[in-house]
């Protein structure tokens, strides 16, 4: 009985994908949203990125875009028992992306309307995100 039960958890856990290792001659970009939140990286510099999970991008200035969903909670909206969920894309531009060097990408809201802030390794706010569009999910 427990080696059918090993042998399954081993097949699930084979499927979850690790990231890859950074790039030395790239800049990382951590995505980290806000506890019952999704952060999704969506495109650089207009193009579409292939991993939903992290930026990996040169040297220099990139446009970042990502795609946040939350919830608004009942009080900030009137009458009603359930969460509103926003589907919101924000754009954040910074112009000094250093190779070798992890940034994160933090979002949250207050009320409808979400942020998103661009911190260095040291934890130094370099970049605040505009809202690019939202729409009830």
């Amino acid at each position: 009985m427990r080696a059918p039960i090993a042998i399954g958890a081993l097949l699930l856990l084979s499927g979850c994908s690790t990231l890859p290792d950074a790039d030395p001659s790239k800049a990382w970009v951590d995505l980290e949203p806000s506890d019952d939140t999704a952060l999704h990286a969506v495109q650089v510099d207009e193009r579409d990125w292939q991993d939903n999970r992290y930026f990996e991008v040169e040297p220099g200035k990139h446009e970042l875009t990502v795609r946040y969903q939350f919830p608004v909670a009942p009080s900030n909206i009137g009458p009603v028992a359930e969460p509103l969920w926003r589907d919101c894309q924000l754009n954040v531009d910074f112009k000094d992306f250093n190779a070798g060097q992890r940034y994160s990408l933090q979002a949250g809201s207050i009320g409808f309307r979400p942020w998103l802030k661009l911190y260095d390794e040291r934890q130094k706010l370099v970049g605040q995100g505009e809202p690019a569009g939202c729409q009830r999910s």
